[in-house]
């Protein structure tokens, strides 16, 4: 479905990383006004650039009250937050009235979690969108977004990273995949992206690995049954730096399906860096 129009005020649920800050500025400049709820521990500062209210995690009724006051009828869930331990939550009055259907979205893989917290803040009058909804000019497009270009040997690793993903995602196993002369190095679990390349590069460091001596090309696209509106994967400029450290020679993201936080300046730093960054058409099923 399509958001509510361009008057109508729209909610940000803001977790971590520079893409509710992306869409907010989307939405204003499409003149559509927004209200930041801003998770405490995982927002940036910046985002109180914009109305707003800081919340922690366990205070769903406040969540649930401010959007509701700001008239936030359409709402958009962006930026990742560190799944918290049950008890460490301190639940409010909210909270606890809604304290069964709460602690159902926090069972099961992502997938489940994810379509849960959907369903939640549906059932509780509000429609859930999607970044790309608001703002798709941030999802990837197909080619190449800079000057470098992956190679015929860098296609078949993409080849490769794209199975592998679509095998494991049927398994609610991450949305990244880094593969390298045809050997899959590494996949996502729960530490994120981040934390993958990071692997990666302690890899190439333990076996004597160069900058000059690149390969291996880091690859992102949706698990198929994803639930699109909450969870689509996403590159930076930090995505950019780090697989330049693993030694990688690129990054392949599946066009239509994975969001671009800070375009400009991600091409800037892959130039840079001499990595290729390219959109590629994914088919429904591979292999």
């Amino acid at each position: 479905m399509a958001a509510q129009g361009k008057g109508a005020r729209l909610g940000i649920i803001a977790g971590n990383g520079t893409m509710p800050m992306t869409v907010a500025q989307a939405a204003a400049a499409a003149g559509r006004p927004v209200y930041a709820v801003a998770i405490e521990g995982a927002a940036r500062q910046a985002i109180e650039e914009y109305p707003h209210t800081w919340v922690s995690f366990g205070e769903i009724g406040r969540v649930l009250k401010v959007l509701k006051r700001e008239g936030c009828e359409d709402i958009v869930i962006i930026g990742g937050v560190q799944r918290p331990k049950l008890d460490e939550l301190r639940f409010d009055f909210g909270a606890l009235r809604n304290l069964p259907a709460i602690l159902g979205c926090l069972v099961g893989g992502d997938n489940s979690i994810l379509s849960g917290v959907v369903e939640f803040f549906e059932k509780k009058g509000f429609h859930v969108i999607g970044a790309h909804d608001v703002a798709p000019e941030l999802l990837a497009a197909a080619g190449p977004m800079g000057k470098h270009r992956p190679s015929r040997k860098d296609q078949t690793d993409i080849d490769i990273g794209i199975r592998v993903i679509q095998a494991l995602g049927a398994l609610d196993v991450g949305q990244a995949a880094v593969v390298a002369r045809e050997h899959v190095l590494a996949v996502e679990a729960v530490e994120g992206t981040d934390a993958l390349l990071e692997r990666c590069a302690q890899l190439t460091h333990r076996t004597g690995g160069r900058r000059g001596a690149r390969a291996g090309v880091l690859v992102k696209c949706a698990k198929p049954g994803q639930e699109r509106r909450v969870d689509l994967p996403a590159i930076g400029p930090e995505t950019v730096r780090r697989a330049a450290e693993a030694g990688l020679t690129g990054i392949a993201l599946a066009a239509g399906d994975v969001l671009v936080a800070e375009r400009s300046d991600v091409i800037v730093q892959a130039d840079r860096e001499g990595l290729f960054v390219v959109g590629v058409e994914v088919p429904a099923k591979a292999g």
